[in-house]
């Protein structure tokens, strides 16, 4: 037996926040639901696929406390097409969910809460706090450098490395790198996890981003827990040794240069009207005195394109994936940015003077036709 009410908006938006745990596809039926707990003095809306784990609190109206499971999709598609009123849910003795809304009534089919798994609780003693603003920001600078791949599980998570004060995120992907690094008011215990990528995306979603917000991190040996709002978010860590990527981040260049950065990413956006995933064709950095000369040549079409650039060292005509130049351009504030490279075989690395940005990213081979 459970009776509730809540505002249609309240409980639309803590459905929305906990369906993106509910996985796809499993053999265990019950991870397909969404539990609905009325038992602790206030409702909690829970989502489970047992890697990823999300528990939310709504504001509503406890007229009798119980807990059902409800199949997530019917339940949140039911919701979303109410109208915004408030929304009564009645379960009764056999488990059957009763949904008022002004003048309609539905009735669906509810298992039993007790069979709900429950998120793992995670010790509290090992954290870290920090904006959720600066937290969602750095998912968003980073999380396109995690592989899409399954042969490599460590590349499908990112490293977050606590050190006193200083809180890093690195991601890759076996063809580029991608750092942020943030500094925290208060000094924490040092902590070196892999998240997976999922997490992290779904965490960024519902941060809302607001710099007045906190969120605190919890680190198991296992799990990390999320705790931001009314929400927590558990997920499971993977497992493993994370790249050395200081062995990978050379401060060695032979030429650097500094651009536009806006100039540059319109640039490049152009020069991806040519790319098509059939017929990859590098970007051509042809860099001379201070001009940089972008070249494209595919079966759609050609263009050139020239760019005022400060250069120190030597010229150089280097090829790249335009595509991930753009990923790390578009999360990049900086007016004007630094570009390092060494040579046509080596890493271009464009970072700002602290490092709290670094994007490593390989170049392209290609057949040059330079005079």
């Amino acid at each position: 037996m459970m009776k509730c009410s809540f505002q249609k908006s309240d409980l639309l938006n803590g459905i929305n926040i906990v369906t993106k745990a509910v996985p796809t596809r499993t053999t265990m039926t019950i991870l397909e639901c969404i539990l609905i707990d009325a038992t602790l003095g206030e409702v909690h809306l829970m989502a489970n696929d047992m890697e990823l784990g999300i528990d939310t609190v709504v504001s509503g109206t406890i007229f009798e406390e119980g807990k059902i499971a409800v199949e997530a999709k019917i339940f949140s598609e039911m919701i979303r097409k109410l109208p915004d009123s408030e929304v009564t849910i009645y379960v009764d003795e056999n488990d059957r969910i009763e949904i008022s809304c002004e003048k309609a009534v539905f009735h669906i089919p509810g298992r039993n809460g007790e069979e709900f798994p429950y998120l793992p609780e995670i010790a509290k003693d090992h954290y870290v706090v920090m904006s959720q603003f600066t937290l969602r920001e750095m998912i968003q600078q980073t999380i396109f450098s995690i592989s899409a791949s399954d042969t490599n599980k460590i590349m499908n998570g990112e490293l977050l490395e606590v050190d006193g004060n200083s809180f890093t995120m690195t991601s890759l992907d076996g063809h580029r790198i991608s750092l942020r690094k943030s500094f925290m008011e208060d000094e924490f215990e040092h902590s070196k996890v892999i998240v997976p990528g999922k997490t992290l995306s779904e965490v960024s979603k519902i941060l809302t981003g607001e710099k007045e917000s906190e969120v605190i991190l919890y680190f198991s040996e296992n799990h990390v827990l999320f705790s931001f709002d009314r929400t927590i978010v558990v997920s499971r860590l993977i497992e493993g040794e994370y790249f050395r990527i200081s062995q990978m981040m050379t401060t060695d260049y032979e030429t650097k240069i500094v651009v536009n950065r806006k100039k540059l990413q319109e640039c490049i956006d152009r020069s991806l009207l040519f790319v098509r995933e059939s017929d990859k064709k590098p970007l051509i950095f042809d860099i001379r005195n201070d001009n940089l000369e972008l070249s494209m040549n595919s079966q759609i079409g050609s263009m050139v394109e020239n760019l005022d650039i400060d250069k120190i060292g030597n010229d150089l005509m280097i090829g790249f994936n335009p595509k991930f130049l753009m990923d790390a351009l578009r999360v990049i504030d900086d007016e004007n940015i630094n570009i390092y490279m060494i040579n046509s075989k080596s890493p271009c690395f464009i970072r700002n003077d602290d490092s709290t940005y670094v994007y490593l990213i390989l170049p392209v081979n290609f057949i040059s036709s330079r005079g």
